[in-house]
């Protein structure tokens, strides 16, 4: 019997970094590991998209097309290099017109770039299917992710809360509703990216909720109904992650997406290492150089000790080779006990087997309270920062039980990047709603509208005519109308010569793409061209605005509008002496990635603005002052 092959996408780069580090991984560390990866044999790179752009240019001050580059020019064609994209939404959290789209791929496939996941967070499929045709066009790979998410839990009166450890979890109504993601589900919407051109289709399981018998049954599907290559995605973070990889080889899947030892488990996806072990067990050839991926480990060792500030797990499992260190009898049976468990589909001896193996290696225990909760680590890590940020955290627990009466509101939305944020910040805004005693949805967020309103596109389940009314002011579903998008300026930067704040076309995609973001990268490299090009100009400018700080401020003795919670200003609409009346817009700022504007309280005059464009703020910050 031929033996099968076992393709590899590793994540180390783009996801590894991004579930377990913040994406704080720095040029400088990715140059020092690219020379061993060059020869490691992965089928696919994933190295840029997800929250890459964004956190290399917010944290790192570091340009994005910059590293796609320098990761392309050392790999040298040897392995694919793929990116994460939200289909219409790119890597924001808008809807873009195809001219931007269209944009931004042909200049990611000329820096580089050869393959595209494209997912849509409502799985829409007219969000994704000019993205696929674009990227074949260009002669990339478009890679079709279809989005796995859960029905939430029946629904169930609420009775001592949340506390109960979620025996009563996700309680509104009584009546439980029919199941909608079922197998039929994902593999009718595989299908439908295959016939739009999909040269690989992805389970994409971003939360770790695919459990094992449910990956078996949906991989077997999709291979036996597919024609073009099926990839499985997946991460620890509730415990499935590694059983579930399993269940994926033994059924057929022909890529696995796998981190390299130290950025694997916990709430990434599984250490190849493991999986070759298993692989080995199966007779499964593992299509990578695994001497070459121990040179990586090697070097990664030292890079997560440099992430450290930034490590979410705060605990690093055992060395392991699997080429060269011999398990102890006791746990090589616990390979061979996990993969008996999963050929007779016994899913409780899997997980047993699969979580006494992470365990020997010290690998994080699954999160018990996403797992229950059934909601991607992130969006719950989200919540907490805003309840924190808030002086709220008592209400978590509350906000979590509301999350599945949102998400039914809002069209049972897959909990995914950017509807998970969307979703999680609007059960934290109902919460609070209700500890004040606020009807329901007193306060929802720009993007909670845009949702509700039809701008993201088509949710699973059709939304209620009458709370799409509530929300929004119309019961009418409204898509997004490209026409109404406009290109963001690019002003000319007296301050530095009078330049523009971007000079070429791939500057001015990240404005396009990342205006908030974007603008302050930009800024500082024309300050930096500037500085070099007037030095000593700039030190008698300092010297004089070291003396004006001197002087005494200004006491604050009109009304003033302050900062609810900590964020971004990404919009000032009024100027000193500008005449507002009572809830107007006057400025908008983002908060844990949800924009929210900030309104006049009264009829008045501005006096005095605390703020400008780009500035970030905390909570009570003063925003705006006005006249007495």
């Amino acid at each position: 019997m031929e033996q099968r092959n076992l393709k590899i996408r590793d994540l180390t780069l783009r996801d590894g970094q991004q579930s377990l580090f913040a994406t704080r991984m720095s040029q400088q560390t990715i140059d020092r590991l690219l020379p061993y990866y060059e020869n490691a044999g992965f089928y696919i790179m994933e190295v840029w998209g997800g929250a890459v752009p964004d956190s290399v240019m917010r944290y790192l001050d570091e340009s994005p097309w910059t590293r796609l580059r320098s990761i392309s020019e050392a790999m040298k064609g040897k392995s694919l290099l793929s990116a994460l994209s939200r289909g219409r939404n790119l890597f924001g959290y808008v809807p873009y017109p195809n001219s931007v789209l269209e944009g931004f791929y042909k200049e990611a496939v000329k820096n580089g770039l050869n393959v595209m996941r494209i997912f849509d967070a409502l799985n829409d499929i007219d969000n994704v299917k000019d993205s696929i045709r674009m990227i074949n066009e260009l002669g990339g790979i478009a890679d079709g992710a279809v989005c796995y998410t859960v029905d939430p839990k029946d629904e169930t009166p609420q009775s001592s809360g949340f506390g109960s450890k979620f025996k009563s979890l996700f309680g509104m109504s009584p009546k439980s509703p029919s199941k909608i993601f079922t197998d039929e589900y994902f593999v009718g919407k595989a299908k439908e990216m295959e016939a739009l051109g999909a040269k690989i289709i992805t389970l994409k399981d971003m939360a770790g909720l695919v459990n094992p018998l449910r990956a078996a049954s949906i991989i077997s599907r999709l291979k036996a109904e597919l024609k073009v290559p099926v990839d499985f995605h997946t991460h620890c973070t509730p415990g499935y992650g590694l059983a579930s990889s399993l269940m994926a080889i033994i059924n057929g899947v022909d890529i696995l997406d796998t981190n390299i030892w130290w950025f694997g488990g916990g709430s990434a996806a599984p250490a190849i290492e493991l999986v070759y072990v298993f692989a080995k067990k199966l007779g499964v050839n593992v299509e990578v150089d695994m001497e070459a991926v121990g040179q990586i480990r090697k070097e990664l060792l030292e890079a997560r000790r440099t992430l450290k500030d930034f490590d979410l797990a705060k605990q690093m499992p055992k060395d392991f080779d699997p080429l060269i260190d011999v398990l102890p009898a006791e746990v090589d049976a616990l390979f061979d006990a996990a993969i008996a468990a999963a050929n007779r589909s016994d899913e409780a001896a899997l997980l047993d087997a699969c979580h006494a193996i992470e365990d020997y290696f010290g690998f994080p225990k699954p999160n018990q309270l996403v797992k229950d909760a059934e909601v991607p680590g992130g969006m719950y890590s989200n919540m907490v920062a805003q309840l924190k940020a808030l002086g709220a955290s008592e209400l978590l627990d509350d906000a979590m039980a509301l999350i599945p009466k949102v998400r039914r509101d809002a069209g049972l939305v897959p909990l995914v990047t950017p509807t998970s944020q969307i979703v999680g910040s609007q059960a934290v805004s109902l919460a609070l709603d209700r500890k004040k005693g606020n009807k329901d949805y007193s306060n929802p967020s720009n993007q909670f509208i845009s949702l509700i309103k039809g701008e993201y596109g088509h949710t699973p389940v059709a939304i209620d005519p009458a709370f799409r009314e509530m929300i929004t002011g119309s019961p009418e579903e409204k898509a997004y109308d490209v026409s109404s998008y406009r290109k963001p300026d690019n002003p000319v930067l007296d301050e530095f010569g009078g330049v523009s704040l971007a000079v070429n076309d791939e500057e001015y995609l990240l404005l396009e793409l990342l205006p908030s973001v974007a603008v302050n990268f930009l800024k500082n490299r024309r300050r930096e061209e500037y500085e070099a090009q007037h030095e000593s100009e700039i030190k008698e400018a300092q010297a004089a605005s070291d003396a004006e700080a001197e002087e005494e401020m200004i006491p604050v003795t009109g009304p003033t509008i302050s900062a609810p919670m900590g964020g971004k200003v990404i919009a000032v609409n009024v100027k000193p002496g500008q005449k507002v009346k009572k809830g107007d817009v006057v400025l908008v700022y983002e908060a844990m990635k949800m924009e929210n504007d900030v309104e006049a309280p009264a009829d008045g005059v501005v006096k005095r603005l605390f703020v400008e464009l780009g500035d970030v703020v905390g909570t009570d910050a003063l925003l705006v002052e006005f006249d007495d």
